[in-house]
């Protein structure tokens, strides 16, 4: 195992103490080290929940016989970043999330990770570390918020927006424009459209490396922290049977994750995105290959904001 670069041998003695001090047992010293790597933050509605998705991960690991070890990296809000210079750290934090992650598993010789992302730059970020490290890997992704509701009318993050246009256009007050944003976003989970946040993590599960189903169950459902739970137990069984990212993340993966996205008619984003992390997975990518399947593939999907349905009506239809 990788991890034995920091528990085996004589000259590992002093990493053994430190790693003692955690609470580890001699016999935690014969099982797989996995970083669970969460992107918790208390501001971000996408991942103020994902303490519970990252214990449910760790409570897998331990049954299939792995050591969890739990860190965190930074998540920056698009929607809270939007229309000032905040938005000018986005995309930025896509690499430091790469980095942060390489950083770590590298630095603490981890045989496995599961990534717990969810908004805009996460999915991507903890997508291009996974390629970069070429470790055995689940993407955990956070999960959608269901759509809200409004004067009997299904809404969405997006509506809030256009009801902007709709006070200065006479149709609508402020008054009632704070109250269709008090009801747009009802629970955590990225936003509740097709945008860049839920059309990432289907671009994950197409790519094979999130597991089966595990893109679209509401943020907050017991199928979601069911589908973190056997995340946990199945990086451990990928450590044993060495699959790696890089034998997951191939070039007929990524043709697939494109031909979903074009599908679904998923954010335009996935472009600058997949690409990344194709670039970093060693696979040639170019925009030739996106108007190339963009000509054979029919758009099948009407989700917010190109057509009425919501993501969680996208997962009652299977997902």
């Amino acid at each position: 195992m990788r991890s034995d670069l920091i528990k085996r041998g004589l000259e590992r003695a002093p990493h053994r103490a430190l790693l003692y001090s955690l609470g580890l047992s001699r016999d935690d010293f014969e099982k797989p080290f996995i970083g669970v790597v969460n992107s918790y933050s208390s501001m971000v509605p996408g991942h103020v929940h994902l303490r519970m998705i990252a214990d449910a991960v760790i409570q897998g690991v331990r049954e299939a016989g792995g050591v969890p070890f739990e860190f965190n990296t930074i998540v920056v809000c698009d929607g809270l970043a939007m229309d000032h210079e905040g938005m000018k750290y986005s995309l930025p934090s896509r690499e430091l999330i790469a980095d942060s992650v390489e950083t770590i598993a590298k630095a603490h010789a981890l045989d496995g990770l599961v990534l717990i992302p969810n908004c805009d730059k996460v999915t991507p970020g903890m997508l291009m570390a996974a390629a970069r490290l070429n470790l055995p890997t689940i993407v955990m992704t956070g999960g959608p918020m269901p759509c809200g509701w409004f004067r009997g009318r299904k809404i969405a993050f997006s509506h809030v927006y256009e009801g902007i246009g709709r006070v200065k256009a006479g149709e609508l007050s402020e008054e009632e424009l704070e109250m269709l944003a008090m009801a747009a976003c009802p629970t955590p989970g990225s936003c509740n459209g097709l945008y860049t946040a839920n059309t990432m993590a289907c671009m994950a599960e197409a790519l094979g490396i999130s597991l089966p189903g595990s893109a679209t169950p509401p943020a907050t459902s017991s199928r979601r922290m069911a589908l973190a739970r056997e995340a946990g137990r199945r990086i451990v069984e990928l450590v044993r049977e060495d699959i790696t990212a890089l034998r997951i993340l191939t070039r007929k993966a990524f043709e697939n994750a494109i031909r979903v996205d074009l599908a679904l008619g998923g954010s335009t984003n996935t472009v600058l995105h997949l690409m990344a992390v194709a670039r970093e997975a060693g696979v040639d990518l170019e925009l030739e290959d996106f108007d190339k399947l963009s000509r054979e593939t029919p758009q099948i999907a009407e989700l917010i904001p190109s057509g009425p349905h919501g993501m969680d009506e996208f997962d009652r239809a299977g997902g």
